[in-house]
């Protein structure tokens, strides 16, 4: 039984109480008294066998006299704290700062202008107040702008995330100095807003006043604990497959320099792979302490690999892997380091698909899915021949390309419409991924040139080269800034255009090109615009794409993955309808629909904004009726991913309809899965 006692007797003038962070730093120094001593590396501790209940107690008060206590005990715990501090008192083995090379063989290990932690981030905001408003800044401030070295980066329109470059800490302790790093930033921060109001060079600031400005840092690295496995680089890059694939994640390794915000180099160093990358369950549990899960960014990988997975959509995919793994623990009565069997694994697998984890590659047991043996019959189904020609028309300043699920052994041909200024030569191709999982084209199958003429006219691209395998191919026309290609306005599940457009905040100009021997890819960056650009590119399709039937709909996959794996009604159809049917009489307890919301197209509120408050694609309105056209749900208004309809009482019934809206008229109606039980 650990206590720990809250008390401002070691630092009288620390204010710790006003951060998580520093209360947390108190409960280190107080109990412990650790800080000076402890090395920044490979740290573990006794370790438990996780045999019965820990128990942990936490005492706070004045003194000796008075105290409040807190017993909290457990078969299991999850140690989600960012910092680690219940791994850390339970004497689990955690690493703080890079590894040696030596030890994983990673090309990417940090020199030391890198350092070894990434430091902390504070943002702020300004608003415009509609009169002039004066600033003095406080003593702490930063007088000298030229002690940033990207000062001439500073702009008024930018705030929030714009500044996650104001970044300190990196070659401090971010466990215990968050207090001295937090004054940094502040001094950054009100230094910089006293550069942009008084410095003269920004005459619009007049009307801005500093809105707010954070008051705890968001930190990035400290403690990251020792699992079952470690999660490297290679593991990263090579998109390695493991047994027990439980999340994924997508980030570049984003590595930060030492001096952050006072540092001359790259305010990241960012390297990507070709594709999303598998994590393991392994990497979720403490190999010391037997009932002890880890999360977030505290999970089991090497400092560069951590370069990639703390990012906090990846660290949420993975609390779904606890939370899920902690039930079925508790079912079985087993601790999560004995969960890792393979029969076990496919358990949790199957519950975490089911709930929407989408692991790649992996799809859903269809065994105990009743939609899965029932007779399917649709209204219609979509055949794409035709992308209208009633878009904009996009000018191939930047090179362009058209994402399509294409079948193997297949010799395709496109008509496209272009407008050439004058006469020039169009350059178009036909690429795919070596990795048939992947979206990134690195195989050039064929390449034409066309002779284009002065107006608009038509291109027929007919290919030899077939692909050998059902998967994605790239058809693009690369970049000549005396053509546009016309768009369509139709957007369908499952295709998607893509731009070789540069992005330098996330180290992307149009091409990875990474340093020797750093164990990346060279290869070039193809992405979605965002709407209400990313038009489809206009085009005439033969033979048709025929990959919206309704087979996909119990194939297990909710997302597209080598075909579109979506049923999609054909335009025409303004009742689309889908049946399942069964020989015998079945008990509905629950049906789950998997709708499309666009995973391309995050609808983040933090800095991109969206030109939108509801996904296109997603299926809005739409109802269920039995074989007595009884109407058994409605749903109207529907903007979520997953729709779980749950009776009130089990339905016993040899038939379901499912009857749709299109979305708009510029979407057809499409779902990825129904899956019955």
């Amino acid at each position: 039984m650990l206590v720990l006692r809250g008390s401002t007797e070691r630092r009288p003038t620390r204010r710790w109480l006003s951060e998580s962070a520093q209360f947390c730093e108190a409960l280190d120094l107080l109990v412990l008294d650790q800080r000076e001593h402890y090395p920044r590396k490979h740290q573990g501790g006794s370790g438990g066998d996780g045999a019965g209940w820990h128990t942990w107690r936490v005492d706070h008060g004045g003194g000796e006299t008075e105290s409040t206590e807190y017993i909290l005990s457990a078969p299991l715990f999850c140690d989600a704290s960012g910092d680690g501090i219940v791994g850390f008192k339970a004497g689990a083995s955690f690493r703080m700062g890079a590894e040696n090379k030596s030890e994983f063989g990673e090309g990417f290990t940090p020199t030391a202008e890198y350092g070894e932690l990434l430091g902390h981030t504070m943002y702020f905001y300004s608003k415009d107040a509609g009169k002039p408003i004066k600033y003095i800044a406080p003593s702490f401030a930063i007088k000298d702008i030229t002690k940033i070295p990207k000062f001439r980066n500073i702009k008024t329109g930018q705030m929030g995330c714009n500044f996650w470059w104001f970044e300190f800490g990196g070659r401090g302790d971010t466990i215990h100095d968050t207090e001295e790093i937090k004054w940094e930033l502040w001094s950054v921060i009100y230094g910089v807003w006293d550069y942009i109001k008084n410095s003269g060079n920004f005459p619009e600031s007049e009307n801005l006043t500093l809105e707010w400005v954070g008051t705890i840092p968001g930190k990035r690295e400290s403690r990251r604990f020792e699992g079952s496995y470690m999660l490297k680089q290679q593991d990263v890059v090579e998109q390695t497959h493991f047994y027990d694939a439980v999340s994924y994640g997508g980030w570049a390794i984003d590595l930060h320099p030492a001096d952050g915000v006072f540092s001359e180099l790259p305010s990241c160093n960012q390297y990507h792979s070709k594709g999303i990358y598998e994590i393991p369950y392994r990497c979720f549990i403490s190999k010391d302490i037997k009932n002890l899960f880890i999360a977030g960014r505290l999970i089991s990988a090497s400092h560069v690999a951590f370069g990639s997975t703390r990012v906090m959509a990846t660290a949420g995919h993975g609390g779904q892997v606890i939370g899920m793994a902690a039930a079925l623990c508790c079912k079985s009565e087993l601790n999560p380091s004995d969960f890792i069997d393979v029969d076990n694994i496919r358990v949790l697998q199957d519950k975490l698909n089911v709930a929407g984890q989408s692991i790649p590659g992996l799809s859903i047991d269809q065994r105990k899915n009743l939609a899965a043996c029932a007779n399917v019959e649709t209204s219609s189904e979509l055949i794409v021949d035709l992308l209208p020609f009633d878009g904009d028309w996009f000018d191939l300043e930047t090179a362009a390309g058209q994402l399509l699920p294409l079948k193997k052994d297949v010799q395709y041909s496109f008509e496209v419409s272009v407008d050439a200024f004058s006469a020039t030569v169009l350059e178009v191709e036909l690429q795919i991924s070596s990795k048939v999982f992947n979206y990134t084209p690195d195989v050039l199958l064929e390449k034409l040139s066309f002779n284009l003429i002065t107006g608009v006219q038509t291109v027929k691209v007919q290919f030899t080269a077939a692909l050998k395998e059902d998967q994605y191919a790239f058809l693009i026309f690369r970049q000549n800034p005396d053509v546009k290609i016309c768009c369509s306005e139709k957007r369908i599940s499952g295709i998607v255009s893509v731009f070789n457009k540069t992005n330098p905040a996330v180290n992307n100009y149009g091409k990875q090109t990474p340093p020797e021997n750093s164990g990346f890819d060279s290869f070039e960056f193809w992405c979605p615009d965002r709407r209400p650009k990313g038009q489809n590119l206009a085009m005439i399709i033969s033979p048709a794409l025929t990959c919206y039937s309704a087979e996909n709909i119990t194939n297990g996959f909710t997302r597209p993955y080598l075909s579109a794996n979506a049923w999609a009604a054909d335009w025409s159809d303004h009742n689309p309808t889908l049946t399942l049917k069964w020989d015998e009489p079945k008990n509905i307890h629950s049906v789950t629909l998997f709708l499309d919301t666009d995973f391309d197209h995050p609808m983040e509120s933090s800095q991109m904004g969206h030109p939108e408050d509801i996904i296109p694609f997603c299926i809005q309105n739409y109802r269920i009726w039995d074989e007595n056209g009884i109407l058994l749900f409605e749903k109207s208004d529907n903007h979520q991913t997953i729709n779980r309809w749950v009776p009130e009482n089990v339905v016993e019934t040899k038939l379901l309809t499912f009857e749709f809206e299109h979305p708009n008229s510029n979407v057809p109606a499409s779902i990825f899965e129904i899956y019955i039980d």
